[in-house]
């Protein structure tokens, strides 16, 4: 059996802490993943939100996503599990991040479990994930594990290592444990998988005007 693990990291630069957190727990679920079982895989979807910034905001004004981009939605809503990490920006998610959030298709992430998290400077924005991600996703219907991992810039190689290592072997464990384990999820709907031709659009309007 062969999981999708779609991780969606929201760092603005290169490298970003972002980036290496979402990294860690990338590696940390998949290794929980596999412990499930012999004959188990996991295939790793990397969706680095920086790459589509022009694109996202094409998108929204146009309301139809192309290209990279829509590989990169789809990546999220054909995921087994979700990992998602945002940098913290005036006490909430990054601007970016959720206006690529927003052109996630609805009902596509229901029942979907996901492993929330964060970074920032200070551990003074560490309920970020709390009040901030932890409603969003549940607003979509995701599962959200109940360890959220935040980690400030002191957590990287500093006296918090040890414990961000701690809560980053348990999400992904909470995340393991749900992926697979639930009600099924609902297919996924294709908008473009039923369009009625010009012609008879013009037949319609045609019959509706006499």
């Amino acid at each position: 059996m062969t999981y999708v693990l779609t991780v969606v990291t929201a760092g603005l630069r290169t490298p970003s802490s972002t980036r290496l957190l979402a990294d860690r727990l990338a590696q940390a679920s998949g290794d929980a993943l596999r412990r499930r079982g012999p004959d188990v895989d996991v295939e790793v979807r990397v969706v680095e939100v920086r790459d589509h910034a022009h694109p996202v905001a094409d998108a929204l004004l146009t309301g139809f996503p192309t290209g990279a981009l829509r590989s990169a939605l789809a990546d999220v809503a054909e995921a087994d599990a979700l990992v998602v990490v945002s940098p913290t920006f005036q006490g909430s998610y990054s601007g970016l991040f959720k206006s690529f959030v927003d052109l996630v298709e609805p009902g596509v992430l229901r029942g979907t479990p996901v492993l929330l998290a964060a970074t920032g400077g200070s551990e003074r924005h560490s309920l970020v994930v709390e009040h901030a991600l932890r409603p969003l996703f549940a607003y979509l219907g995701a599962v959200g594990v109940p360890t959220g991992v935040y980690a400030a810039t002191a957590d990287f190689g500093g006296d918090g290592s040890a414990a961000l290592d701690e809560r980053i072997a348990r999400a992904a464990g909470e995340l393991a444990a749900l992926t697979g384990g639930g009600a099924p999820r609902p297919a996924r709907r294709d908008e473009f998988a039923q369009v009625t031709p010009f012609e008879q659009l013009l037949a319609r309007a045609g019959a509706a005007g006499r």
